[in-house]
């Protein structure tokens, strides 16, 4: 199993879910995170008063999937979340050594 980490624009969380959706995944966490990457933030003028925003708003989703479904899901996330502009995000992958449904004690691939 893999869990795949994606730090993604707000604004492309309904492109990728409907997506991944469509691909057939059957769940996904979701949480609004804030940092920053080689641009560093930005400068906002507001009310006539410029200042930086260090930490960039960013949403990150997390999917677990079996192996043989790592590739089709990571390219589904890439197609659907880029805009082709710096600040699209990132995409984690790392092994998962086990699952386990609370529910009914299903672990592994059942668990999903």
């Amino acid at each position: 199993m893999k869990k795949i980490e994606a730090i993604i624009r707000h604004f492309k969380l309904e492109d990728v879910k409907n997506a991944l959706t469509q691909q057939g995944v059957a769940g996904m966490t979701i949480m609004e995170v804030r940092g920053f990457g080689r641009q560093k933030g930005h400068t906002e003028t507001y009310r006539g008063t410029e200042y930086a925003v260090d930490f960039v708003p960013k949403v990150k989703l997390e999917v677990v999937v079996a192996d043989d479904r790592l590739k089709s899901v990571v390219d589904t996330i890439l197609r659907s979340a880029q805009t082709g502009q710096i600040g699209d995000g990132k995409i984690f992958v790392s092994d998962l050594r086990e699952s386990i449904r609370i529910r009914t004690g299903e672990t592994g691939a059942d668990a999903l």
